[in-house]
């Protein structure tokens, strides 16, 4: 059985290299690996294989039909975002080494002369996410940059969230003979160009932390005349979603947002798709979404069910209008995921009626129905009197069950 390596490259100097990982490459006879690495690290073998991705490298191990021990080169350390986590899964039968190298977090913070037990690790090289939300929420944040997400896009993305004035610090080519670290705020860096091999550390002292439950007070949001979920309802309605960290979530006739803002804040891996066809509604989710600084949420214009088509796969589906189109709601989120939870409010016994058939109807398991009438106290003269608000019914069905 054929010896692979998996070697923590770090930056891309060799004088970066762990005398075992430079002792493995020496035993090796071929060499694998980005172009970037293959140029500072080809004199160690006696032939290389360029190789970006886990399937390229997999295809350059199967095509060798040599002997000996061959060496896959990572940029930066093996467990740090690396080819080799989805490599190594590729080749679970194979006899592999792993050898750990200098990760850009562990080098940047060197050169910043800071520790980095304490940071926010953020990797936006290929992915989606909202460092706002993460800026926000953590004093310092450690951010892996690259294609579409640039510094000059994230500084920007920085800006316009009204995070102008954080501190950035760009490593740029780290390791390289033309290195450059880059300090300045978040708005003095989007006017700059950096070359697509960086690396950003972000410091807010203002920073706050995240909250961990929903519990926004009616009074924070700008409704006009627009429908809105109050409180005691959305709170109930929410934990019925039974969220987790990463879900990505519809609500559908959003109205000013409340339901989709108040999970937007909690979420810190996912995203809230908010689905509103009245004009003045979504913009007033967008001036909701702007006051409260949220960042995990989009606000999709268009009626519903026709619109839900180009959206993502979701986990959990709130539905606070319907217009009659509740059947086909269901039916295009279930075809995305089979597992979606969904949690339905409605006002009328027709509504109730038409959830209820369309539970039965798409076999959801664990149908609930609830009904929940709030009342709250109102001045009167030197008394208080309970007032109460019309009663709303919260049906919820599917999703994973406790075990998933």
């Amino acid at each position: 059985m054929m010896d692979i390596y998996l070697i923590g490259a770090g930056m891309g100097n060799p004088e970066l290299l762990t005398g075992q990982a430079r002792a493995a490459i020496d035993r090796s006879r071929l060499l694998i690996g980005a172009r970037r690495l293959l140029e500072e690290f080809a004199g160690f073998a006696v032939e290389t294989a360029q190789a970006n991705t886990a399937e390229q490298a997999q295809a350059a191990l199967r095509a060798y039909t040599g002997t000996g021990p061959v060496a896959v080169l990572a940029s930066g350390d093996v467990g740090f975002y690396s080819i080799a986590k989805k490599l190594s899964q590729m080749l679970d039968s194979a006899k592999i080494t792993f050898f750990p190298g200098i990760s850009s977090l562990q080098y940047f913070c060197a050169r910043l002369g800071m520790a980095w037990d304490d940071v926010k690790i953020v990797s936006l090289h290929g992915r989606g996410g909202s460092l706002p939300a993460e800026v926000r929420c953590h004093m310092r944040t450690f951010v892996l940059t690259g294609g579409e997400n640039s510094v000059q896009k994230l500084c920007e993305d920085l800006a316009e969230a009204g995070l102008g004035e954080v501190h950035v610090s760009v490593g740029e080519r780290l390791s390289y003979a033309d290195e450059r670290i880059v300090r300045g705020t978040a708005r003095d860096l989007a006017g700059q160009t950096f070359s697509s091999l960086c690396v950003m550390l972000v410091e807010n002292r203002c920073a706050t932390l995240s909250p961990v439950t929903h519990g926004l007070l009616d009074d924070v949001f700008t409704r006009g005349d627009v429908p809105m979920t109050k409180a005691e309802v959305r709170a109930v309605s929410i934990a019925k979603l039974r969220l987790r960290q990463d879900d990505t979530v519809w609500d559908i006739g959003a109205g000013t947002g409340s339901v989709a803002l108040e999970i937007a804040r909690v979420l810190r891996g996912g995203m809230v798709y908010a689905v509103e066809r009245n004009e003045e509604a979504a913009e007033l989710i967008a001036e909701n979404r702007r006051r409260l600084g949220v960042d995990r949420l989009e606000i999709i214009s268009g009626r519903a069910p026709e619109v839900l088509a180009d959206l993502p796969a979701p986990d959990a589906v709130f539905i606070g209008g319907s217009s009659g189109s509740l059947g086909e709601m269901i039916q295009i989120a279930l075809e995305k995921n089979r597992c979606v939870r969904f949690v339905v409010n409605a006002i009328t016994l027709e509504t109730v009626h038409t959830a209820q058939a369309c539970f039965e109807r798409f076999e959801l398991e664990g149908p609930e129905i609830i009904q929940v009438t709030v009342a709250k106290a109102r001045t009167v003269g030197h008394s208080h009197m309970m007032m109460g608000q019309n009663p709303v019914y919260i049906l919820s069905a599917g999703g994973h069950t406790d075990d998933d």
